[in-house]
């Protein structure tokens, strides 16, 4: 999988990637989750537009999985990673959130950050796997804070949600 910046042209495919990832939820007793909407194109594009929208792409180019990030107090937040079930399994989620951590350590930002649910297999225990960590309540930066008052408005913390932290060595210039 080629990783690399997402295109304008592309982000409706960000649309069906999502609706399609989104559908494991079901599996898991959260059809309310599987049923989400996608992210808006107004929204995809704002962070296509800043240069926080990456995708996994097959060897003919075309989108399989994307991630989008914010810059926040603590560093970059991932805001959505989705990967298509038919490039699941493969690494390609990792691929991206590797990817965006070197960025970010090139960027001099100190950690990637994101909310996600605690007991979905491939949401907290997968993202334990990749070099995070579960942040306590008394480490949350206000940011992170506003994030899970968003979600919590949103009626995300019907299930159990956690904030994680995978800490960056950045780069230091002389």
């Amino acid at each position: 999988m080629r990783i690399r910046a997402a295109r304008v042209d592309e982000l409706a495919i960000l649309q069906d990637i999502e609706v399609a990832a989104g559908r494991w939820f079901r599996d898991v007793g959260m059809p309310e989750i599987a049923g989400d909407e996608p992210l808006p194109l107004d929204e995809l594009t704002r962070f296509q537009e800043a240069g926080m929208a990456w995708v996994a792409a097959d060897p003919g180019d075309r989108p399989v999985a994307y991630l989008i990030a914010a810059r926040i107090d603590a560093g970059v937040h991932v805001e959505q990673v989705s990967v298509h079930p038919g490039s699941a399994r493969q690494g390609v989620g990792r691929s991206l959130l590797d990817h965006v951590a070197a960025w970010a350590e090139a960027a001099g930002e100190p950690a990637l950050t994101l909310t996600t649910f605690e007991d979905v297999p491939w949401n907290a225990p997968y993202y334990v796997r990749c070099g995070f960590r579960r942040l306590a309540e008394a480490e949350l930066t206000p940011a992170l804070r506003a994030i899970r008052r968003r979600e919590a408005a949103l009626g995300l913390d019907r299930w159990p949600r956690v904030c994680m932290v995978r800490p960056l060595a950045p780069r230091l210039t002389p």
